[in-house]
């Protein structure tokens, strides 16, 4: 479903991400785990648009992406869960999740599009009226994952989803990313978190100051010496 090829981002004259080379195919829960400041966040940015590459190939589905713009790739049914969250914290939760929604032109699919984003997180529907920065921070991951629902998109880029959450929502957000896994939901998840990333994927690639340090099963590399001393702390 994704191919990036020889991919090279810089910011000024600092080089942030150095031929890095990776695929994701349909139905899969790939998983790029790294230090701080390895680049993981630029590989999301760059296959939503929202970073220019300098070199390098982003395929989607077999179409050249590389110089499309964002609000494109999103019809073409990417969607992206921004580390931070990102919610909109001055509209209702039902005001955030429409927003998720500006591709979709079928009311009727709108619709059943919130209903299954209650479904997965019950809370928001209670809390459909209440302003985003009025939530949890939890809360608000859930509706950062509900939002980039709303699309149906094809492949969901997921960044960083555990940060600064309490570890019961750590668990629930991990739950969930597990249940769109095996709906068949195709993700692409950066995250700190190695074990939990580790734990839920079905295979990973290792991110080291830019470059692609090694790839393999998410079981093969949670039992690699080398990654468990330097992320997972064994």
């Amino acid at each position: 479903m994704l191919e990036v090829k020889a991919l090279e981002v810089s910011f000024g004259e600092f080089l942030a991400l150095r031929g890095v080379s990776f695929a994701v195919r349909e139905g899969e829960l790939v998983t790029i785990i790294g230090a701080n400041g390895a680049g993981k966040s630029t590989i999301l940015k760059s296959v939503m648009g929202l970073v220019k590459c300098r070199r390098g190939e982003i395929r989607f589905q077999g179409q050249n992406i590389t110089s499309m713009v964002a609000h494109d790739r999103a019809r073409l049914g990417i969607s992206l869960v921004p580390e931070g969250r990102r919610v909109f914290g001055d509209l209702t939760v039902r005001e955030n999740l429409l927003m998720g929604a500006y591709v979709q032109k079928d009311h009727k699919e709108l619709d059943s599009a919130m209903d299954d984003a209650f479904r997965l997180f019950p809370v928001l529907r209670e809390r459909r009226r209440q302003v985003g920065k009025t939530l949890s921070g939890g809360e608000q991951q859930m509706l950062a994952i509900a939002r980039s629902l709303m699309s149906r998109p094809k492949m969901i880029l997921m960044d960083e989803v555990s940060l600064g959450l309490m570890p019961l929502y750590v668990e629930e957000t991990f739950n969930v990313i597990r249940k769109l896994h095996k709906q068949g939901v195709t993700i692409l998840l950066v995250e700190q978190n190695a074990r939990k990333a580790l734990q839920a994927a079905d295979r990973g690639y290792v991110l080291e100051t830019g470059e692609i340090l090694m790839s393999d099963t998410s079981g093969n590399l949670a039992q690699d010496p080398m990654i468990r001393k330097a992320y997972l702390g064994a």
